[in-house]
């Protein structure tokens, strides 16, 4: 690939999906990133369907531009019966409306020491909305998978380069998590169409897992005879120590609770201005598979923990709403706020590190000023 020295040189590692950082300055290239894509503003954490203008985006490589007038979705590969269907053709099947909370693999990365150079989330790579689509797997079945195929691999229309490899963004997901009637084909967000920077005309809505599952732009669908093993699901979005090792892959979202940051910002470094007295903490806590059992906010830097009240959740797929009063007195103070799901697990307040900083679900600190 030309121009690779000049990049390898520029960074002090090993170049290109491997440097990280050793001072915790922040590139130009990762600057650049920030710009495209964005995340959620943490206040709005407050809204339990998070507006579309709001919502986190990460696109990998260009918004392609679509005309769905002659686009048309292919289905193909280990099938009885190829599809090949247009937008308005997918619509005349059942269509369903599933509110959805959806979190970037890399959320905390520029928090971890030393860091990955590579889009710098802080926390705020998060959000839920309602998608409308098809269900994936009555097309699937109405296609005919024949008995060799063991994978589905989607394809996006959004291609690059990464890792010197020239490729369209592509993920596979096993026949049984293709098939759970919850993962969705969705051409509307928020009952709007779909905008451009999300998927436009159509995507694709895997409810539970991290966001890379959810493949946007969809072109293709292919079922496959053996493991796919893409850029997309080898090189990247794993969880691993170093450069050397596989790694697991990052698959379901992990136990995790934000809150809203309370009082008014300071403009550059967003340290929190809290007037004294009793103050409504407020944000949201969700798990993958497994249903949120308790939020704990701390206001002593995570000295002592104490219970929040807990809402239920607008959707099985969605997060849960929790709250806590604080008596705030002057001072400074470290809030944190941590969640632990039904099936005992609870973040960690130390963040686990990783070589690719991948599902690092640590426990959020907001540094506040009471006066």
């Amino acid at each position: 690939m030309s121009g690779n020295e000049d990049k390898t040189s520029r960074f002090p590692a090993v170049g290109e999906d491997g440097a990280h950082s050793p001072d915790g300055r922040f590139y130009k290239e990762e600057i650049e990133l920030a710009l495209r894509n964005k995340g959620m503003p943490l206040e709005a954490l407050r809204h339990d369907v998070t507006p579309a203008t709001m919502h986190y985006l990460l696109v990998h490589f260009d918004v392609p531009a679509v005309d769905a007038r002659e686009w048309r979705l292919e289905i193909k590969g280990a099938l009885a019966n190829p599809l090949s269907l247009s937008l308005e053709e997918i619509k005349q099947r059942p269509a369903v409306s599933t509110t959805v909370t959806m979190e970037c693999a890399g959320n905390g990365r520029a928090l971890l020491e030393p860091r990955l150079i590579n889009q710098p989330w802080g926390l705020s790579a998060v959000s839920t909305a309602e998608w409308t689509g098809t269900p994936l797997a009555a097309l699937l079945a109405e296609a005919g998978l024949a008995d060799e195929a063991v994978e589905i691999v989607f394809t996006g229309l959004d291609e690059g380069v990464q890792g010197d490899e020239v490729q369209f963004y592509q993920r596979s997901l096993t026949i049984d998590e293709a098939m759970r009637p919850e993962v969705l084909l969705a051409y509307e967000m928020n009952r709007e169409t779909l905008p451009p920077p999300h998927g436009y005309p159509l995507r694709l809505i895997v409810p539970d897992w991290y966001g890379m599952a959810s493949v946007k732009w969809l072109d293709r669908i292919e079922a496959v005879g053996e493991p796919f093993e893409g850029y997309q699901m080898v090189s990247s979005y794993r969880i691993s120590r170093s450069a050397d090792e596989l790694g697991e892959p990052v698959t379901l979202l992990k136990v995790r609770a934000l809150m809203a940051p309370p009082g008014i910002p300071d403009f550059l470094t967003r340290q929190r201005l809290v007037r004294s007295g009793p103050v409504v903490l407020q944000g949201r806590a969700w798990a993958g598979r497994a249903a949120i059992a308790r939020v704990e906010v701390s206001v002593d830097g995570g000295q002592s923990w104490a219970d929040a009240d807990l809402a239920d959740r607008v959707s099985p797929f969605a997060w849960t709403a929790w709250s806590f009063t604080w008596d705030a007195e002057p001072g400074r103070h470290t809030l944190s706020v941590r969640a632990t799901d039904d099936a005992g697990n609870t973040q960690p307040v130390d963040p686990p590190w990783t070589y690719h900083g991948m599902a690092n679900n640590m426990v959020q600190r907001v540094d506040v000023l009471v006066e």
